[in-house]
């Protein structure tokens, strides 16, 4: 785990803006963050908020894979966290974070669905819900310029039916999903305010009409 430099650091409103902008899944565009009037009090005021919501120590990288992975029952309820393209923004009830993500990568979180999903943009740490929970997919991702496998194998959804990747930005191409008999095909895009919740790809069943339903 990294430990946050004044310079990684942003402190936004209070969280009544944090609040109003990050909802379950939450819109395109997100608020303005100004910039801090004093550096030291900046960190002062982030390092008070990541020990308030137990994320001392943790940088914006830790932050995303902690709260994603975490089982739904101990998802905090006085926190809420939006990963944006560049950025990862924190809000609970008397303030605003915004921390940088590392230039060289983007969260993506993906959650298939066979029945049930829900429209998002921006995936959300803490309340975003996915409908195949805890279980084991294939997940083939595939750069459309260089042909690239980023990722190619066995998963197993979060607790909150999503898993996530980090992938280089600036890119799109396409994910290919198997869960048992189930299986779909969908573009993804990690440029800038692409979308980092992809719940859109629908599976279907993969068996002919003549096949044995045992």
């Amino acid at each position: 785990m990294t430990t946050l430099t004044r310079r990684d650091l942003m402190i936004g409103g209070l969280g009544l803006l944090g609040a109003a902008a990050l909802t379950a899944c939450t819109p395109r565009t997100p608020p303005a963050v100004p910039a801090p009037s004093s550096t030291s009090t900046a960190a002062a005021d982030a390092s008070g908020f990541l020990s308030r919501h137990d994320l001392t120590g943790m940088d914006a990288v830790d932050i995303v894979d902690h709260l994603d992975q975490m089982p739904v029952a101990e998802r905090p309820t006085d926190l809420l966290a939006s990963v944006r393209a560049d950025h990862l923004l924190l809000a609970d009830a008397e303030q605003e974070l915004a921390i940088p993500l590392p230039p060289d990568r983007f969260y993506l979180s993906l959650a298939p669905y066979l029945d049930q999903t829900h429209e998002c943009f921006h995936h959300s740490l803490t309340t975003c819900q996915g409908e195949l929970a805890d279980e084991q997919i294939a997940v083939r991702i595939l750069d459309e310029v260089t042909g690239e496998a980023l990722a190619d194998g066995q998963r197993t959804t979060f607790d909150n039916g999503f898993v996530g990747f980090w992938l280089p930005p600036g890119i799109s191409g396409t994910m290919d999903i198997t869960y048992d008999r189930f299986s779909s095909q969908g573009a993804f895009s990690t440029h800038d305010e692409a979308a980092t919740c992809l719940t859109t790809i629908q599976l279907t069943d993969g068996r002919s009409a003549g096949d044995s339903l045992t």
